[in-house]
Formats: structure tokens, sequence, C-alpha cells
């Protein structure tokens, strides 16, 4: 509506003399200060603009409206206020409208209070409502719809019907406006065609007969039925036609597993017969609860049947195609989602060309199903909400669908949230929300297309509440009536959606008895079929029973050294400024000192080795993405990837201007999360095996949060799913004295979850190991034999200059998994004690070795293992080989002991010990807390440490438990 229209529909052109001089007075006052008015008075100043100064000005306009009748004829000033409060109704009905909306399908709800909608509440009677024109408060009013009365009802019969909209919340008053619009158009969406409507029937058979033959042919095997939210698999066909013709390419899809096996057969068209093969040859059919179950997968490889994913190519007609990708998913129910929003970011960048990715969120779609209990309750889903509108890591806006049965395992609603809704966790980031009864097929679709059409609009996030039931238990051994006796009782007797829809439309005569008849024959007849297919194929030995273990790795033959002058070329270029950037005076003073840092007689630090490393791999193609909590600047202050005007503020990489680079380079400053931002990242690299992902933790420490996903994706994906990653997660992890929270990066878990070399794992001590090692896994992404890279990332050691490296070890050999300490070990004949070491504590022993009137170490020889896990056993047994006098191996960390590797090398190093040689471990004693929070305690800890390793006095005579008591006292 026009601004014109808005003045002549305006409420003001009905008051003269002391009513419009009250009218005046308000506006006066709203000018000076908009809340000092009533917020009626804001609402249609805001809207109808300034009242005329005078009874003549507007005469003419006034004149008009009363000719035509639309006004009404009265100087009452009572009446000015039922208008206003017509308007305060009218706006409650699509506020709260959804209370009295038919969004429950069985009936089982407390009714909300809805007096809010009612004109009664507003002192308003039927004739006060019937003398007002309709286009006084509601701005779309169709033209059947004369009066305030009229308009009333019919926005009750709109907000109160199987869709209930929530749009309030959305701040953005255009957003808001367009969605209520469409909401109130009676155009939007377009109603079904004979031929639409005949195809929902089909599928929702479908769908209803696949579980019923399940349900019969496999009795007590647990499937997590999609029953009583069967419209799920029309709502995703629906959103896939929809995406795939507004131009996707890919769809990507998460969702736990109620209804995934009727999802994987009919959307992603996954066969009846290996699904009924996977039943069929489960060979644990009775255990509880049923995520416990192997289903048919053998050993400790694999993943049950209904957390496997697949993909697929979709097509409609001959020029729309689109891939359909559904994730594979834990238990964890909803820690898939961030994955999915990584997938989708991968597939909408173009990384192949230098500077920063390219990105068109048309390419790709997610689609993400949460579970009604789940979405509340788990934090990870809020985690990654909060990505949606991030720079990082926003995918022009995911399609989620609540299947609400309305049940947490056994658990009712109000033991299971706070909230009115499952979906009230949307509305924190303003995410349009529908609610719509599972019950009603067509409104379900037309859900679909107002969620698709807001997202291809603006890009964002979109939430439909599908809100149904569940006709079984948890699981189909589950006896429900334990727990739920009223609900199942109801849901005994109730019909099915597909009976529902079919009574629908055979009422209407769209379809006939014999067409419902023959599409369930049909239907049937596909399931039989498959079946006996199945039997007559079965072939049991066909199941793969073996553990299978990971592919023994090479690394060391990786070339990653990079000629000098290239070195020096791309460091000149990575310290260049375009003339126009002001550089921040400090910072530029300690940039510059990495331009001597490849001469002679210098060093290059861990920042700079980094720097050239991204740079030479960028040389050699491979795009880079690095992300985590100020990333851009680096924790400790040392990366500087991304430079800030100091006048400005804007933004400058060097590596996006780098004239060498052949791929896209991305840093992003992450939100403080763990979870779902390195679930995004691990997402983005599944999905784009070609690009160096890196992810990095502020603190090692704080990879504690995002546990789930370190345990159920990134050590196990490839053994359950064959999910190939060469994510990089730095980790930073080092003893100096800074407390419990900031020391540890939990070494030993990640050493624990090492196994069928399913990652590497690091501790390096070497700016030039760092950059050869950054090149290495850059070497290996996206080959068949990549894998995950944990690596303790340094603190102190970032500016210790015994860790800085001199340029000529980055332009020859590769990383090398275990380094020697080149000031011990010179008389093999003499070495009695070989000290194994890594990371942080093995720079503290050179120090100490190399101080002025430091002990003797003829007796001692230092060897650091920069990779531990997979351990380089066949270079700590050639070290072994050289002392044939050698009297012990001592494993030296700072961790406590039942913490760091120690653990973990212990029955390594007894396994590969000369007989005669005791294996010993010094370090802190075992300890809850991982470290001290008192600086001098540290210090004084970490000094014995060091003192009793190089004492020759402690060789074979003090035993671990006296070392413990030492360091404790």
């Amino acid at each position: 509506m026009s601004s014109d229209d808005n003045r002549q529909l305006s409420p003001w052109q009905s008051y003269y003399g002391p009513n419009l001089g009250y009218v005046q007075e308000q506006y006066e006052r709203y000018v000076n200060d908009a809340h000092s008015v009533d917020a009626t008075f804001r609402e249609l100043f805001s809207r109808y603009g300034e009242p005329p100064a005078s009874e003549q000005a507007d005469i003419q306009n006034q004149s008009a409206e009363r000719a035509a009748g639309s006004v009404p004829q009265s100087n009452d000033p009572s009446m000015f206020r039922k208008v206003v409060a017509a308007h305060k109704l009218m706006l409650n009905i699509r506020r709260y409208g959804h209370l009295a909306a038919n969004i429950d399908p069985l009936g089982i709800s407390r009714s909300a209070d809805t007096r809010l909608l009612e004109p009664e509440t507003f002192n308003l009677t039927k004739e006060d409502l019937s003398a007002m024109p309709a286009s006084l408060i509601w701005d779309y009013a169709p033209d059947d719809v004369a009066t305030g009365w009229d308009a009333i009802q019919r926005l009750r019969e709109i907000y109160t019907r199987s869709a209930a909209y929530e749009f309030a919340h959305i701040h953005e008053e255009s957003e808001r406006d367009w969605l209520n619009q469409q909401a109130e158009s009676g155009s939007f969406p377009a109603p079904l065609s004979a031929r639409e409507r005949a195809a929902l029937l089909d599928r929702l058979i479908q769908v209803e007969n696949f579980e019923t033959f399940l349900h019969r042919t496999f009795v007590g095997q647990k499937r997590f039925s999609i029953e009583g939210v069967d419209m799920l698999v029309p709502v995703v066909d629906e959103i896939v036609r929809a995406v795939a013709h507004d131009g996707a390419s890919h769809i990507l899809m998460g969702m736990a597993h109620r209804g995934r096996l009727n999802v994987l057969t009919h959307v992603l068209g996954k066969p009846y017969e290996k699904i009924f093969s996977e039943f069929h040859h489960s060979p644990n059919k009775e255990l509880v609860p049923s995520e416990g179950s192997v289903g048919i997968n053998y050993g400790y490889t694999g993943d049950v049947k209904y957390h496997l994913g697949a993909d697929r190519a979709v097509k409609n007609g001959e020029t729309v195609q689109a891939r359909l990708m559904l994730a594979n998913n834990p238990s964890h129910l909803e820690y898939v989602n961030p994955v999915v929003e990584g997938f989708a970011r991968a597939a909408q960048e173009d990384r192949s060309k230098p500077g920063a990715p390219e990105q068109d969120p048309s390419k790709a779609v997610a689609i993400i199903v949460h579970g009604d209990a789940a979405f509340p309750g788990e934090g990870i889903v809020a985690e990654t909400l909060n990505l949606g509108k991030l720079r990082g890591y926003n995918n022009g806006g995911t399609i989620h669908i609540i299947a609400n049965n309305r049940l947490g395992f056994t658990t009712d609603s109000i033991d299971s949230r706070s909230t009115h809704y499952a979906s009230d966790l949307a509305k924190g980031f303003e995410i349009p929300i529908i609610h719509v009864n599972a019950d009603d097929p067509e409104a379900c679709l037309a859900a679909v297309r107002l969620a698709c059409e807001y997202r291809n609009r603006y890009k964002k996030d979109f939430v439909i509440d599908l809100i149904g039931y569940r006709r079984f238990g948890h699981n189909e051994m589950d006896d429900p009536d334990a727990t739920q006796p009223l609900v199942y009782s109801k849901v005994r007797t109730h019909p099915t959606v597909s009976n529902i829809y079919a009574d629908q439309l055979l009422s209407e005569g769209a379809v006939t008895a014999e067409i419902v008849d023959r599409l369930k024959q049909e239907s049937l007849n596909r399931l039989q079929e498959a079946y006996d297919k199945m039997k007559s194929n079965d072939n049991h030995s066909s199941v793969d029973r073996s553990v299978k273990t990971g592919v023994i790795r090479r690394y060391q033959d990786i070339e990653t050294s990079v000629p000098m002058d290239k070195l020096r070329e791309m460091n000149q270029h990575l310290l260049a400024r375009p003339d126009t950037f002001t550089a921040y005076s400090k910072l530029n003073r300690i940039l510059q000192r990495r331009a001597t840092g490849l001469d002679e007689g210098e060093k290059v630090d861990w920042a700079m080795a980094e720097s050239l490393a991204f740079a030479s791999i960028l040389a050699d193609g491979t795009p880079i993405r690095l992300s985590g909590q100020d990333s851009e600047r680096g924790t400790f202050a040392h990366r500087h990837v991304v430079l800030n005007d100091f006048k400005t503020g804007e933004k400058f990489s060097p590596m996006h201007t780098l004239p060498h680079a052949k791929a896209s380079f991305a840093v992003h400053n992450s939100p403080l999360s763990e979870s779902a931002v390195l679930g995004f990242e691990y997402g983005y690299n599944v999905f784009a095996p070609e690009t160096l992902v890196i992810w990095e933790a502020q603190y090692g420490d704080f990879a504690n949060v995002a546990q789930v996903i370190f345990d159920q994706f990134i050590s196990a994906g490839r053994a359950k799913w064959s999910q190939k990653s060469s994510l990089v997660m730095m980790l930073p992890h080092g003893y100096e004295g800074q407390g419990p929270e900031h020391s540890s990066a939990r070494l030993e878990r990640f050493l624990q979850l090492a196994a069928e070399e399913n990652w590497t794992v690091a501790n390096l001590s070497s700016s030039s190991q760092y950059f050869h090692l950054l090149r290495r896994q850059a070497a290996v992404t996206g080959k068949d034999d990549a894998r995950p890279l944990v690596l303790m990332a340094p603190k102190s050691l970032i500016r210790n200059a015994r860790a800085a490296s001199p340029g000529i070890e980055l332009t020859q050999g590769n990383f090398r998994p275990l380094l020697d300490y080149a000031r011990t070990g010179e008389r093999p004949e003499q070495i009695k004690r070989l000290i194994l070491c890594s990371g942080k504590v093995s720079v503290d022993l050179e120090e100490a070795l190399e101080a002025e009137g430091a002990r003797d170490t003829s007796w001692l020889h230092v060897a650091k293992v920069e990779q531990l896990y997979p351990l380089p056993q066949e270079e700590i047994q050639a070290v072994l080989s050289r002392y044939k006098n050698l009297e012990e191996i001592v494993w030296v960390q700072e961790e406590p002991q039942n913490m760091g590797a120690w653990t973990y090398m212990d029955s390594r190093l007894r396994a590969i010990a000369p007989k005669k040689v005791e294996v010993r471990y010094i370090g802190r004693p075992e300890r809850s807390s991982t470290a001290s929070g008192h600086q001098e305690v540290h210090s004084f800890e970490q000094q014995r440490i060091i003192s009793l390793a190089t004492d020759p006095q402690s060789l074979k005579a003090v035993k671990v438990k006296e070392v413990e008591t030492n360091v404790r006292h």
C-alpha cells in the first residue's frame, strides 16, 4: 500500500474540533518522546503519520471519504479509541493466533488462554467493528472483506487453521510485513493441482505401507518408524523439488534416526531390497536400547542402519538436476547439524581462484530435521543456529524441520523443555516459524512453499514445526503404555494420515475408491517384490565380518622443502601493503622483523614459518580455510594473517594478493563455540576434501567442549562411514604456570582414541617441523590416505628463540617424526639413559643442558618424539640400537602421570626396549586437575622434573614412586 493510500485511509479524517486537538496533542508528545504516549498511538503515528493541522486542511479528503461511506460519521472521541482497539486486536491475532490454531492431531494439548484474540477483551462489539471499514485495521484486506468485523473474522480463520504462524519476533519490518502478507494474501501458496494431490496421496500410502511391511515382516526389530509424522517424507520431497527448481545443485540434509529409513528409501532412493537385507541379516534383534545395536555390522567398524547416510542425483525434467546427500549421524542426535552446515558452505564456494573464496548461496541448500525434545534440549542446536548470519559460516539459509512427536524417549514435553513450543529457541535468532498439523497434508506443503520462498528471497533460516505424534514407543520393542497411557489410548484409535487424506479427497470427489485401492495395492506389490528379490539373492557370506585396519602410511617420503629463492620472493610479497594502507606502527615493526628471517644467521619463528607454509601451499594449488576464535590475529598475537588499517579499520590479508597463489585462502574469526565450529569445519572438509581446513582452539583445553565431534565424527568417521577427512586441529598446549584451564589440551584423550591409523597426533618443538608438517598435510589432502591431524600447538614456544629455525631447514628435508638432540649421545658407549620427550618440555631440557655450569651429559641422550601417533617405532628402535650399554629409557613429560602421553607410551616402550633396559617415568604425579594454579608451585615442579631428568644421581636409584614424592614436595 502506498503512502498516499495510507493517508487517504488514515483514521484522522474522522475527527474534528476537540477530538482532533487531542490527537494533535498526542502527536506532539510523540515527536518529542515516542515512549511518552500509549503504544497504540505509537503504532498509529508510525503507520499513518502526522494528523492534519486543522479541520480545513483536510476537509476535501474528509468529504470524499464521507461521500464514499467508508468512514464512520461521528465526532464521538470513543470511536477513535475503538479504532485503536480494533487495530490492537488485529495485531494480537497475528501475534497470538497460533495459540488457538488447529495444530494438535490428537487433541491432547491443554487449551491456551486466547482471550487476547476476542473482541470483548478490547470492549469491542460486532456493531463497533461492522461500523469500521476493513482497511482501517487490515492493510492486506481482500476485496470481499468490507468491514472491520469481516476483517477480524477472516484473520482469525487465517491464523488459527492447521498452519499457525509466528512472525512477530522478526525485527526486520520488511521481512515481517512480507511474511504476514503471504500468510494473509489467499494467493500464496498456490493450491495443489489435481495431479499434485493424487501424487501426495500416493506418497503417503508408500510411506505408511513401508512401515507396516517392516513391522509385519521383521517382527520386533527396531526401526524408529516415522508413523505419526508421515508427512515428513512429502515435506522433504517438496523442499527438494522447490530448491532444485530455484537452481540448487546440492541439497545437504541431516536428521536423527526417527523416520530415517523411510527418508532413505523414498527421498534418497535407497532400494527396498537393500534395507530388507539389512534387517534380514541383523544378528542381534533383541538388543535394547536400540542405539546399542550393531545391526549387520561386525567387529568395531561400520554403524547401525538407521545412522547411515546416502546420496543420489535428483532430476526434474531435462534441465534441473541436483545432488541430494543425507549425512551420516551418530546417536548424539543434533551434533550432525553443524556438519551439514559445513557441507552446504563448502558446496557454495568456488576455491579455484586466488583471494577469498567466492560464495553463491543459491548453489546449495541445507535441510536439517530435528527432534522436538532435542531442539531445545541440546546446546549444539543453539550454537548452530548462531552460525546462520555470520560471515564465515552462513550458507544462505537452512530449512529446519522439527519432526515433532511430542515425546522425548518416554518424557512428556512438560518435563523436557521450559518453553511453550519446541521451536521457541529459534525466536532468539529471529527465524520465522510455522507450526503445522501433520495430519493436514496440504497445509504442510503450503508451509514448505512459504519456507522455500522466504529462504530464496532473504537467504535466511526458516523453521517448520511439523506437529504429529508417535505411533509406537521410542523403538518398536518399547511399550509406551507404561508411561503414556492416555496418549496411546488415543493413538490406537487415531486414523493414519494417508487414510485421513484419502477420505478428504474421496469426499471432495478428487479421487475414487478404486484409485485409492489401486495405489495401496501397487505399493504393497512393490514391497513384496523387493522382499522376494532379496530372499532369492540371499548370500549371507557376502557380508564383511572383518575388522578393517588402517592403511600403513609412510608420509616421510613426501617432499615438503621449498627452494630459498621462492621463499624469499613469497616472504617479500607477504610483507607488502597497499599504498593507501595505514599500518599500526607497533605491529608494523614486529612484522618487518620477518624481512630478514631467511637471511644467513637469522631464524624463522613460528608465525613466519606458518605464513611461508600457507603461501607455498597456495602456490601448489591447494585452497586453505582457517577458523577459530581470533584466528585472524592469533590468540597469542603472533599470526596477523589479516591486518586492520589503523585509520579506517579496513581489513587486508596479503594471502589474498599473493601472486604465487593458485587457489583461495579463507580465514575467519569464529564465534565463541567449539562444538558447532569444529563440526562445521569437519563437514566443510568432508565435502571439499581437496581443501586444507584448519580449526584452531583459542586454548587447547577448550577442545573439551567439542568432545562429541572428536569422538563420534573425526576419530571414527572413517571406520564407521568410510568418511575421509584431512582436518587439522591446532590445540595450544604447554605448561607455563597459567593454571588448570590454560595448560593442557588433553593430549591423553586423543592418544586414547588413536587406532587403525585414524589420525596423526603431533607435539612439535621447532618452527621448521611445523612448516614441513603443514606442507605434508596439504600434500595428502584430497587423497585416499588423508587423515586428520591433531596438533598440540605451542604457546610460549611461539616466541621462544630455541623453537625458531634457520631458514635453510625449510629448504631441505621433510617432517621428521623423531629428532635427536644434537648435543647429547656423542659417545654411544657411555650412554646409560635415553630420555624421550615431546613438545615444550624438550625445549626446557635443551635449555637446562646448555646452561652455564650444566651437569655432565655424556651419560645421557635426548630424543624428541615429534609425532606421537602413529608412533615412529622404527626410528626409536634405530636410536636404541646405537646405545649398547643403555640401562634405562625415561619418558619425561610436564603433564601429570595419569595425563599426557605416558600411559600411551609406557606399554609401547616396554614392547621395544632391549632386555634389562628399564622403562621409567619422570614428571608430575597423578592428579585430578591438569595443573596448579599457583605460579611458584608450577615453577618448582617444572624445575624438579628437569633436574631429575638430567641428574646422573637419579640413574636407577630413584624409582617412579620416589620421583613422584619428590615432585609432590
